[in-house]
């Protein structure tokens, strides 16, 4: 298992492709917590015996040396996740308010320039959870909403109409949508993330800023289609080792979609940032393509606009 970094530590020597100044944007970091709290929902409704009771996370058999942060009883979790941005370069994280929610408040309190917040929606709560997401973005500033079609209950798919309220008040409140598509990691069943359904959601939403989460695998060569078709439609890398970044996403980041990737990690639910920056050095991306791929495309997305680093 990875070790947590109650402390910051010193920067990594910096031997990467991109600039060293660049100001990083992660577009998926978490907040240590406890597993239990963390995975309760999407928990509840897995009916296999290794996930209900053996895995640390509902797709453990998919990583490897997940990080253990939520071990480190004495560390500040926002002390923590600063001292490894730092580290690494990254300048602004987006955290869910909806986990780990006063942790997350404070990080946005004492830290607006590193942190900027996202809600998660569950479509099954209406008008309700239209009108937190509306309290969030008012008190908040909340920069973004988070869809997990696959882990809420019953599964609510990409193009249902409980969906649309929330597109609608996304395009409302000019924020983009991240929404996790392709086959889901826990063992949930996963059609409901079928990469065609956003085809029409993109159609009767042509304002609506959507971004691809969390792979669109085994669909890719047609996420990188209804890129091309669709100007608002996005892809970010998160939840997956760079090593593993589909070969047709980072050909379309290199050729036609240089604006449309988006970095995401998977830190510390996944992946540790020491293993995502390492193996991220090795990815075949252009010159040129290193900064919008790492920060310009998720300032834009996200309402950043071109800010200077915060990063000491």
């Amino acid at each position: 298992m990875a070790s947590a970094h109650p402390s910051p530590a010193a920067p990594v020597a910096h031997d990467r492709p991109w600039p060293l100044d660049l100001g990083v944007i992660d577009t998926l970091v978490g907040l240590p917590q406890d597993p239990a709290a963390l995975y309760r929902q999407i928990r509840s409704v897995l009916r296999d015996k290794e996930s209900r009771e053996d895995f640390v996370m509902p797709a453990s058999y998919m990583f490897h040396d997940v990080p253990t942060t939520h071990e480190a009883q004495d560390a500040d979790p926002v002390a923590l996740v600063l001292g490894e941005m730092d580290r690494h370069g990254l300048d602004v994280a987006l955290i869910s308010l909806s986990a780990n929610t006063e942790v997350a408040q404070r990080a946005l309190t004492e830290h607006p320039g590193r942190f900027v917040a996202s809600w998660t929606c569950d479509p099954n709560q209406g008008m309700a959870g239209l009108r937190t997401l509306v309290r969030m973005h008012e008190e908040w500033g909340v920069r973004a909403v988070s869809l997990f079609p696959h882990g809420v209950s019953p599964q609510v798919a990409i193009d249902a109409p409980q969906m649309y309220p929330i597109y609608a008040k996304c395009v409302e409140l000019e924020i983009p949508v991240f929404v996790s598509v392709g086959i889901a990691g826990p063992r949930v069943p996963s059609m409901v993330q079928r990469v065609e359904l956003i085809d029409q959601v993109m159609y009767d939403f042509p304002e609506l800023v959507f971004v691809m989460r969390h792979g669109a695998e085994p669909w890719t060569d047609l996420a990188v289609k209804l890129m091309l078709k669709w100007p608002n439609l996005y892809y970010s890398t998160s939840a997956f080792s760079p090593r593993y970044y589909p070969a047709n996403i980072i050909d379309y980041a290199n050729t036609r979609g240089a604006d449309k990737i988006i970095y995401g990690g998977y830190f510390p639910m996944g992946l540790s940032l020491d293993r995502i920056m390492t193996e991220l050095a090795q990815v075949p991306l252009k010159a040129e393509v290193w900064p919008k791929f790492l920060r310009e495309n998720a300032a834009r997305v996200l309402g950043l606009g071109d800010t200077d680093r915060k990063t000491p």
